[in-house]
This record gives C-alpha cells, sequence and structure tokens, in this order.
C-alpha cells in the first residue's frame, strides 16, 4: 500500500503528457489541414515562426514525457533489484545465552515423613479390669504420670499364697539348721569315742573291734552332718525362691497403675472403664514423644556422597510454604538399598513450638557443595537430536556449530550440562529452520536471571 500511491500518481502524469501531446498532434494536423487548404489558393510557405512554435511545443512534450514517465519508472526498478540483492545478503539475527557456572552449592530436595524420635505401645503387665483411666488422646503426660488403673484381685491372693510359701519355706529352713547343729554333736562325740577306744586298745583294756565300731559310727556321723548341710542349703534356697516370687507378685501390683515411660503426647487409647485386659496382650495405650522428630528420606546414589552426619537441611510443609523448620542430618546407613540404589538418612528438627506432627509430609531441602559445579545452560536452548542432545554454538568467526553435549539435573527453565561447552560460550535460544550448520549469524546477547541452586538474599 505504501508503493501503491507513488505509482499512481505517475500513471496519471503520464496520462496527462500523452493526452497533452495528442491535443498538440491534433493542433498540429489541423494546422496543415488549413496550411493545406490555403496552399492551393495562395501556394505560399509556412512562416518560421509557426516552425518554431512547433518544435518548441514538440521538445516540451519529450522532455515532460522523459522526466515525469521514464525517471520514475528506471528509479523504482533500480531500487527493486537493489532491494532484492541486499534481501539475499542479509545476516539473520539471533537470541544467544552466555555459557556460565552454575552456583558452587547444590539444591536436593526429597520428600520424607515425619516421625516421632520415640514412639512406644504401653500394655497391660497385669490382668485384670480397668478401674480408672486418667488420660487420653491428645493429652500431653510427663515421665512417670499414671494413665490408667487396673483391678486385679486374684493378684492380691497370689501375693498371700507367696507369703505364707515364705513362712513354709523359713520353717524348712530352720528344722534343717537344728538337725544339722544335732549332726554335728554327734559326731564330735563319736570322734571322742573312737579317740579313746583306739588309745585302750594299745593298752589292752579294750578289743580292737570295740575301737573299729566306734571309729566307724564316727565316720558315718561326719555324712550324716554333710547331708544335712546340704539340706539347709536346699532350704536356703526355697527361702530365696519364695522371696523373689513374692516380690515379682508385688510388682505386679505395682503395674496394676499403667505410667507413661516418657514425656510425649498420647496418640492412641484403646481401653476404658471395666475393659478386660489380659497380661502382655492387650495394647492400652499409644505414646509419642513430639519434643524433637526425625525425618527419613532416600538419597539417590549420585547424591549420597555428599550427605554427611551433622550437616543442616531444610525441613518445608505445603501447609505451611513461607516457613521452613533446619534440622541436622543425625546419621546415616552408610550403605545403599540394593532395591531402590538410595541411602537411608534421618534428619532430627527441634519441635517444642509444637507446629510439626507426627505423620506430616515434607520435603527436605539439603545444600551440598560441589568442588566442580557444571555448566548452565537455558532449557530453550537444548535440541534433542536422534544421536544425543546438542546445543547451537556460535563459534568466534559468527558461525553455527550444533555441539553435543553431556546433561546433568534438569531444574526445568534450565539444563546443566556436564561436558560439551566451556563458560563464555554462546548457544543460540530457540534455533529455528534456518539456522543449519556453519550458517553465518548475527549474535545478540540475552539477559538470564540468577543461576539455578545460588542462594537468593
Amino acid at each position: 500500500m505504501l508503493e501503491a500511491t507513488p505509482r499512481m500518481r505517475n500513471d496519471a502524469t503520464e496520462a496527462e503528457l500523452r493526452a497533452e501531446n495528442e491535443e498538440l498532434r491534433q493542433r498540429l494536423r489541423d494546422h496543415e489541414a488549413l496550411l493545406g487548404a490555403h496552399h492551393g489558393r495562395h501556394r505560399a510557405r509556412p512562416s518560421a515562426g509557426v516552425l518554431w512554435l512547433l518544435a518548441l511545443l514538440t521538445a516540451a512534450a519529450v522532455t515532460a514525457a522523459f522526466f515525469f514517465g521514464y525517471l520514475p519508472q528506471a528509479k523504482r526498478q533500480s531500487m527493486l533489484v537493489s532491494a532484492t540483492s541486499d534481501q539475499g545478503r542479509v545476516v539473520p539475527i539471533v537470541n544467544v545465552a552466555i555459557v556460565k557456572v552454575s552456583s558452587s552449592t547444590s539444591e536436593l530436595v526429597l520428600p520424607g515423613n515425619i516421625e516421632p524420635v520415640a514412639e512406644a505401645p504401653i500394655l497391660a503387665r497385669a490382668s485384670g479390669y480397668v478401674k480408672a483411666r486418667y488420660s487420653d488422646i491428645g493429652d500431653r503426660v510427663t515421665q512417670g504420670h499414671v494413665l490408667a488403673e487396673l483391678e486385679a484381685p486374684e493378684l492380691g491372693h497370689q501375693v498371700g499364697q507367696a507369703r505364707s510359701v515364705i513362712d513354709q519355706a523359713a520353717s524348712s529352713l530352720e528344722q534343717a539348721n537344728a538337725n544339722l547343729q544335732q549332726a554335728r554333736a554327734n559326731a564330735k562325740l563319736y570322734q571322742t569315742t573312737a579317740e579313746r577306744y583306739r588309745n585302750l586298745v594299745g593298752r589292752g583294756a579294750v578289743s580292737r573291734q570295740d575301737a573299729d565300731n566306734y571309729a566307724a559310727q564316727y565316720e558315718a556321723q561326719q555324712a550324716t552332718v554333710l547331708a544335712l548341710e546340704k539340706a539347709v542349703n536346699v532350704a536356703k534356697s526355697a527361702v530365696g525362691g519364695a522371696n523373689q516370687n513374692l516380690a515379682r507378685l508385688i510388682e505386679l501390683q505395682a503395674y496394676q497403675q499403667v505410667k507413661a515411660p516418657f514425656a510425649g503426647v498420647i496418640t492412641t487409647r484403646n481401653v476404658d472403664v471395666g475393659a478386660l485386659v489380659n497380661e502382655g496382650s492387650t495394647l492400652l495405650f499409644r505414646i509419642a514423644q513430639t519434643d524433637r522428630l526425625r525425618t527419613y528420606v532416600n538419597v539417590p546414589q549420585a547424591d549420597a556422597n555428599s550427605i554427611r552426619v551433622g550437616m543442616k537441611a531444610n525441613i518445608m510443609l505445603a501447609d505451611v510454604a513461607r516457613q521452613a523448620f533446619t534440622g541436622t542430618v543425625t546419621r546415616t546407613a552408610n550403605s545403599l538399598d540394593p532395591a531402590s540404589r538410595t541411602l537411608l538418612a534421618e534428619v532430627q528438627v527441634d519441635n517444642r513450638t509444637g507446629l510439626l506432627m507426627p505423620g506430616m509430609y515434607a520435603q527436605v531441602n539439603f545444600e551440598t557443595a560441589r568442588s566442580r559445579p557444571p555448566m548452565i545452560v537455558p532449557g530453550e536452548a537444548l535440541l534433542i537430536r536422534a544421536d544425543g542432545p546438542k546445543v547451537a554454538r556460535v563459534m568466534p568467526d559468527h558461525t553455527v556449530h550444533f555441539q553435543h553435549v553431556q546433561l546433568g539435573r534438569d531444574y526445568g527453565e534450565s539444563v546443566e550440562v556436564v561436558s560439551g561447552i566451556e563458560p563464555g560460550d554462546q548457544v543460540v535460544i530457540n534455533p529455528g529452520d534456518r539456522i543449519q550448520e556453519g550458517v553465518t549469524v548475527n549474535p545478540a546477547p540475552i539477559s538470564e536471571g540468577p543461576r539455578p541452586g545460588a542462594k537468593k538474599k
């Protein structure tokens, strides 16, 4: 539309010139006809003034046709040929990004479940009925706090029976001691008699047979003493066993009061007053220590060597987007799971504020240092081909070369490149079909945001 207006004006000028020429020619023919009519009568030639007038009119018409017709058309034709030639020689302008080194620290975000550091089920240690219940779910209790009280009459009868057994064992022990004392006295008497008869045998006052009999009786009495000493030891053991049984029953009576093993929160309550509980099988409560929580995460093999005990980690929740909780890696498995090729790590976090609850889903953010940070390029500069990923690299002579690269982490808007390019290289953003191998381009660098992994101030 911009070129149509001058062309229309030139065409109008040419038409006017043609009309003027035609009018001049018509006047010339009319004038010749008039001269021819008078020629027969006067037989005279045209005057010099008329001829000069005709010549001037003809020259003016030709000059006007040359300046207003031919010259504009020739100029337009020359401009069209020049524009076509320049278009064939234009170098395309492409947007390029400068290859940079990624941050020396890398962020590793892994999912995890928050769990209490200590959690224990509380079962009944004595059989009976629930006499009273003093705690329910959600109650915060201290160590030794009485949660419930059981009623077990049979246990009281067993305690009384154990006391009777102790009395009986004590009586048996006293009797065994009395028998032992008597046996020892008899042994001493037999010893004295045997020594006397042995002296009398030497004088010939008694027979050797009598002396031998008393010596044998002494030896038999010594055996009796040994046997009674064993019986005394058995009686002592019986007394000790009866006392231990009584102590066990008394301790079971103490278990009629169900107490909290540590300070925490009651997360489960399964019984109420009047319920029958069995020793060692009925779950009464479940208590969890929530002042300090832990989160287990599975670290991929590629990042396993960067996780160390004592390093810090940020725990983030989807429900609390603006607040991060700082935790510490307390322990790792120091071996990979052969099924998932991951390292199990435990991150503990202080929860004295009570904002975190066991069972929550969280994301754990680790900041790991890298000795050899890779390159970083925009994701729009990456080309995925059948022979592998490439980037369109602008060489120093402004020609394009499609370079094979080895990729690292993908951050979405940007991608890490492990090898293939160097810092300071220029790569084309969104290379189209016109960007081919070896084509000359005019690079135009674009501004970029902060590098992935860099800490925000």
